[in-house]
């Protein structure tokens, strides 16, 4: 870790997705009493009581999950003697080497008497439970196990959540915002590993006219006919996803522009040759494929270009980005 980072005046840790801890600054082992070597490795809720283990379930990981960051938590952590500490915490998810990690930042909060005075009551309530009396003990075992079966409905819904937040809800695709992060990390392999891969942009041909003519039910019903149609089409490696109205975007791995093409056109006569019912359905198509010196918004601005090509040279065909350019 870098000496700057490992000394900062503020607690820093990184943990996975499942809680265990990757990496953790000087800083935070000093604030708990810890030697790196006890906590790396280790869940980040050996460090917590059972009553903020519970917390931490209840909101930290929701918000992770839905939001993607937390922002001024007010936690309390366990020292290694079994002192709480209350802190400020903000975390922020991220992708890092491949790998969803969350980042933590921990300031310990030294006026906030309100917060320290229910820490206090906390802990009050929690000395006098552990001092009741057999059935109290009893009582407290079920209270335990009930607590287990919650923390495995939470991580459903942590599940759920997460699956929420990646999802369109009118056709059951991948979202712009999981897209958007598939982009990134699809970038980030390619700079990594040089294996190319293509963008499509799908946009239905006179879309409006459909609304206008059928209602916007129907205009729905063909949203998510054709999301189907397209995700049936694709590999599993593929990305499918709305990006918004009635436009698609479609990452294609290990793609080469002439396989782009190929792939774009296949995806084109599907559409043009399935039955739709009274109505006739066709798609223009815009394809890039990645280059050294693309982000993520200029491979993006490159295949909307082609769709737009596509759109004014006629609807119901391919354009590749590289063709643009050639011209």
């Amino acid at each position: 870790m870098d000496a700057q980072l490992d000394l900062a005046p503020c607690g820093y840790f990184s943990i996975s997705d499942s809680g265990v801890i990757q990496s953790v600054n000087q800083t935070l082992l000093t604030m708990l009493g810890y030697e790196r070597s006890e906590l790396m490795g280790r869940h980040i809720e050996s460090t917590m009581s059972v009553t903020n283990k519970l917390f931490f379930h209840t909101y930290f990981y929701p918000y992770i999950q839905l939001y993607g960051r937390v922002d001024e938590m007010y936690f309390t952590f366990r020292t290694s003697d079994q002192q709480d500490v209350p802190v400020l915490l903000n975390g922020i998810r991220q992708t890092r080497d491949g790998e969803s990690v969350v980042d933590c930042v921990v300031v310990v909060m030294r006026k906030r008497i309100e917060h320290e005075k229910d820490i206090l009551n906390t802990k009050t309530k929690l000395q006098e439970l552990y001092q009741a009396t057999h059935e109290a003990n009893k009582e407290l075992e079920r209270l335990h196990e009930e607590y287990e079966v919650k923390q495995q409905a939470l991580i459903k819904v942590n599940d759920q959540l997460e699956t929420m937040a990646s999802t369109d809800l009118l056709t059951g695709l991948k979202n712009r915002r999981f897209f958007q992060l598939k982009m990134l990390e699809s970038l980030e392999g390619y700079h990594a590993t040089q294996r190319e891969f293509s963008l499509l942009v799908v946009d239905i041909d006179h879309f409006k006219s459909i609304n206008d003519t059928y209602g916007h039910p129907v205009g729905d019903l063909v949203l998510g006919n054709l999301a189907g149609l397209l995700q049936s089409v694709s590999r599993s490696s593929d990305v499918v996803a709305r990006y918004g109205g009635e436009e698609f975007v479609i990452i294609l791995t290990d793609c080469t522009a002439e396989q782009a093409v190929i792939t774009a056109e296949r995806y084109r006569t599907q559409v043009a040759s399935a039955d739709w019912g009274v109505y006739n359905i066709t798609i223009s198509i815009g394809a890039a494929t990645v280059a050294e010196e693309d982000t993520d918004q200029s491979l993006f601005q490159k295949a909307d270009m082609a769709l737009y090509a596509s759109k004014t040279g006629g609807r119901n065909r391919v354009t590749h980005a590289a063709g643009l350019i050639q011209s």
